[in-house]
């Protein structure tokens, strides 16, 4: 059984500039092998994020990051700019995530999970879940046209796989190596791995890439849930 991408346009919305690689940069590569446009729209600065030496204006230095990571996997970078720590689901934030949604025309969206264990990455997940409805719709933000229709939602695996029950598995093990190479592009971040609020990160995302590719028979995996709601589930 094989999903293809071929033709669609995947716009992954995370809340921090390393977060698509932990979570689904797999997934991306594979889009644009098959044939798709794809692009990360990181909502925060990475602002906070500072290792025991301050980097002066980190968020900056993440932005550069975050541009050479989305270079290796041939994606579009689109942010939104809100402090680490203060992205909510306010009316300004939905209208930023509806003009990138109607400038970029997603036709499959993939999204913090609801319940992810951090404030920002779950209000990331809510602001995707409304912009995939309010940016369909033509008597919201009229100056900007529309999309023709819902985009799907999946919403993406936990960080350490923690209360998540996969719908499905994506089979990356041809882009594992990429992963780790956009991951690498984080250098701010990886020098926090010895940090008491951090964690290793490329010890992480081996881990979690490498159970769920277990679970699924693979080497390499990333897992998803369908948000099952209408207009946002798509058959493939």
């Amino acid at each position: 059984m094989r999903l293809s991408f071929s033709e669609e346009r995947v716009l992954a919305v995370v809340a921090h500039p390393d977060d698509a690689e932990l979570l689904c940069a797999g997934t991306l590569a594979r889009a644009r092998q098959d044939g798709a446009t794809v692009a990360v729209c990181v909502m925060c600065k990475g602002d906070k994020g500072q290792p025991a030496t301050p980097i002066p204006d980190l968020a900056a230095v993440r932005r550069v990051e975050a541009a050479a990571a989305a270079k290796l996997l041939g994606a579009e970078l689109l942010t939104g700019d809100f402090a680490d720590g203060e992205l909510a689901d306010t009316t300004e934030a939905r209208r930023k995530v509806i003009s990138i949604y109607r400038g970029f025309r997603p036709t499959l969206v993939l999204a913090h999970a609801p319940a992810d264990y951090h404030p920002d990455h779950r209000a990331a997940s809510a602001l995707a879940e409304a912009a995939t409805w309010f940016a369909a719709s033509g008597g919201y933000m009229p100056e900007h046209p529309p999309l023709q229709s819902q985009p799907a939602l999946w919403w993406m695996d936990t960080i350490n796989m923690s209360g998540f029950e996969p719908s499905f598995f994506v089979n990356v093990s041809q882009f594992a190596d990429l992963k780790h190479q956009m991951l690498n592009c984080h250098k701010s971040q990886l020098a926090r791995w010895q940090d008491r609020d951090f964690s290793p990160l490329e010890e992480v995302m081996k881990a979690q890439y490498s159970t769920r590719g277990a679970q699924a028979g693979v080497a390499a995996a990333e897992a998803f849930q369908i948000h099952s709601a209408w207009k946002r589930a798509r058959a493939w």
